[in-house]
């Protein structure tokens, strides 16, 4: 595959069980594909977590998940095949030239999250057969404006940034964490 003449963004959100990777599991996951700035393919899906998971009854109240629906969902085996699935769509997998920059809220919590995932699944390669790991990530940049002095909010919370510019959230639902998060990204690099 030719280099391509823009730049792929993966933008992802998980939510989980708790805040462990190697003890809890994902139980929503939602990503953006980007190409040169445009929104081409989504993903959202919630399942169960994987087999062995621990569950953080608190972690489900957070998301709004009901312990009994979460035992009706696809399973978390079924979800990874949808997800390579989509990632296969845009990826050459074995072409080093073809990465997307992976971006999210405090992103590295969820490539964290994936990463284990992928590797409960088997994946020898993990995800970085996707991904270029130049995160981008609005939670630095709003740490650094509040450092110059440009920016002061109670606390860096989604939610919170969101509220200050206006950003339509329904927090803690992944897909629409990535929406708002890809909407925050482009105002403050735009600044």
């Amino acid at each position: 595959m030719t280099q391509p003449l823009f730049k792929k963004v993966l933008y992802i959100d998980t939510e989980t069980t708790g805040l462990e990777p190697g003890r809890h599991g994902i139980i929503q996951l939602a990503a953006l594909m980007e190409y040169g700035g445009d929104v081409v393919d989504t993903f959202n899906m919630k399942f169960q977590p994987h087999e062995g998971a621990m569950i953080n009854l608190d972690a489900l109240k957070v998301s709004g998940t009901d312990p009994e629906e979460l035992k009706s969902r696809t399973s978390s085996s079924d979800t990874f095949r949808e997800f390579m699935k989509f990632l296969d769509r845009h990826i050459e997998k074995f072409d080093k030239t073809d990465k997307a920059y992976p971006a999210g809220y405090n992103v590295g919590f969820d490539l964290q999250f994936l990463e284990a995932w992928f590797r409960h699944h088997g994946s020898q390669y993990g995800s970085g057969s996707y991904q270029n790991w130049k995160k981008l990530d609005p939670l630095p940049i709003l740490h650094t404006m509040d450092f110059q002095g440009t920016i002061a909010l109670p606390d860096y919370k989604l939610q919170t940034v969101c509220k200050a510019y206006n950003i339509a959230l329904n927090a803690h639902d992944a897909l629409s964490d990535i929406i708002a998060t890809r909407t925050l990204l482009g105002v403050l690099i735009k600044r």
